[in-house]
């Protein structure tokens, strides 16, 4: 049970050194929405990351890595002048509906930073919640790593996501397959309002809360919709907005989410949950790396289609707010949602060219431009990251590879292309150099820092890969070796880790 004064409370509580501002605006929604309740302390905590940069900017620089800061991150406390709830959602996973929650993560509160945003922490591996549903509620620390150094990755690719805060790791064992080292992560992230969260809403039939929800997601994250006449088709346009952008960044830098469930698309338009994921290394649409995605559902060149498809979800889920005239509001729907494709694609050619030095579309070639190469760059086998880099510096396309009469005919295509706008080469590299990273989490490299951290508790490879991936545009003295893609391992698998 939530206490009386939890509902939508603010408190701040000052330390010597700073304060805590916490603002829990979630528990002013009807109670159905989540359960308060604290996390399960752990028996031997030891704090293995903290992200200061990240502490410094939402306002939490004075914990530093003490054991106060341990405690809050390992779950053995709370911090003052909050109450952590568990949310509920619904979800389709791999296209199958169902009802879910947070079922191994409880939300600390909603932090206030010091330039008026508001935040969730989040722990993730906290125990056992009402939503478990038979789990033992803890995480691996191998897969609290891996999301602790992709999604900081991402953020400085330039890509909406979610963050980590720390890493503890709890001296438990968990079953997954085998018996690993338990951990927890503390993630940071602008709510963690899902499609899912509308989906349960609706499942629940009770439309009052579901409007409740529509209006505390537009003032959360888009209060410049409150005064539209209607506001629930408002949130889906933003919301396909924000995730057309989001898919044509992973799109971009060759990221394969690998669970794209409703439950793992955010309102906001961040990045979330880095379970099976992975980036792509040699060229290919079809490319799955997630042991449970056997159809492909969520390849690297599924995403776009998935993102529309999810978008359909969470349009079904505000029907009833859309128009009162079931009939009608599926038909507004429908137009919108359709918008969809034309919104993403134009999108998704302005990056590509500029992938390509080119800052604008003139006509249809562009787009043939755009397929020619990438038809070649599968059948050729190419890395994708290292391709675009080497197109940026010619005396870099000396590989046999690129000697082959396609790649030769495209190259000439491509040249002519780029003496039709006035931009000089210095330019042209430029603009190239600021979309194409040099570096990417490259997979046997995060699975060697991984294994090092989880079986030695070894955090030096680990360390040394999150400082490349922190500078990834910039050319560094003495990592050629951080470019290299590895051998090529088409039975390379990642995993959920719940």
């Amino acid at each position: 049970m939530c206490p009386d004064n939890a509902q939508s409370t603010t408190s701040a509580y000052r330390s010597s050194a700073g304060q805590w501002h916490f603002d829990n605006s979630y528990l002013g929604l009807p109670g159905g929405f989540y359960t308060c309740l604290n996390p399960v302390a752990v028996r031997e905590p030891k704090l293995l990351l903290f992200n200061q940069s990240l502490a410094d900017q939402i306002g939490l620089g004075f914990l530093g890595s003490g054991d106060q800061a341990l405690d809050y991150f390992a779950g053995n406390a709370v911090p003052p002048g909050t109450t952590a709830f568990a949310q509920a959602y619904a979800g389709h996973q791999f296209g199958g509906f169902s009802m879910l929650g947070d079922g191994r993560a409880v939300v600390l509160g909603e932090q206030i930073t010091p330039d008026g945003k508001r935040v969730d922490l989040q722990l993730k591996g906290s125990g056992p919640t009402p939503y478990s549903r038979r789990g033992d509620g803890r995480a691996a620390l191998a897969p609290m790593l891996r999301e602790y150094l992709i999604s900081e990755a991402m953020h400085y690719l330039g890509i909406p996501t979610t963050r980590s805060l720390a890493v503890v790791s709890t001296g438990e064992p968990v079953f997954r397959q085998g018996t690993k080292p338990g951990g927890v992560l503390t993630r940071v992230a602008a709510s963690h309002l899902r499609v899912g969260t509308f989906q349960y809403a609706a499942a629940k039939g009770d439309v009052d809360n579901l409007r409740a929800l529509l209006m505390y997601a537009i003032r959360r994250h888009y209060p410049e919709l409150e005064g539209f006449d209607n506001p629930a088709l408002a949130l889906l346009q933003k919301v396909m907005d924000m995730q057309a952008t989001l898919i044509v960044h992973w799109m971009r830098v060759g990221f394969i989410h690998g669970v794209m469930n409703t439950d793992n698309m955010t309102i906001s338009g961040e990045t979330i949950d880095y379970g099976p994921c992975a980036f792509m290394n040699r060229y290919d649409r079809e490319t799955v790396f997630s042991s449970i995605d056997h159809q492909g559902r969520y390849a690297f060149g599924n995403q776009p289609g998935i993102a529309q498809w999810n978008l359909l979800r969470l349009a079904e889920a505000l029907l009833p707010l859309i128009d009162d005239n079931e009939d009608k509001a599926i038909e507004i729907v429908k137009e919108t949602v359709g918008q969809y494709a034309t919104l993403y694609t134009s999108r998704f050619e302005l990056m590509m060219l500029n992938k390509l030095g080119i800052t604008h579309k003139i006509d249809e070639s562009d787009e043939q431009l755009i397929s020619d190469l990438l038809d070649w760059m599968t059948e050729a086998e190419v890395d994708y990251t290292n391709t675009f880099r080497e197109l940026a510096q010619a005396e870099r396309l000396l590989s046999p590879v690129y000697s082959s009469p396609k790649f030769k005919d495209w190259h000439a295509r491509w040249k002519g292309r780029l003496n039709r706008q006035s931009e000089p080469l210095s330019i042209v590299r430029d603009l190239m150099n600021r979309t194409n990273p040099a570096y990417i989490p490259r997979n046997h490299l995060v699975e060697h820092a991984l294994a090092q951290a989880e079986r030695e508790m070894d955090l030096e490879p680990f360390n040394e890969l999150l400082a490349v991936l922190s500078n990834p545009y910039e050319e560094q003295a003495g990592k050629a070796a951080y470019t290299d893609p590895g051998e090529h391992d088409p039975g390379y698998m990642t995993f959920c880790g719940t």
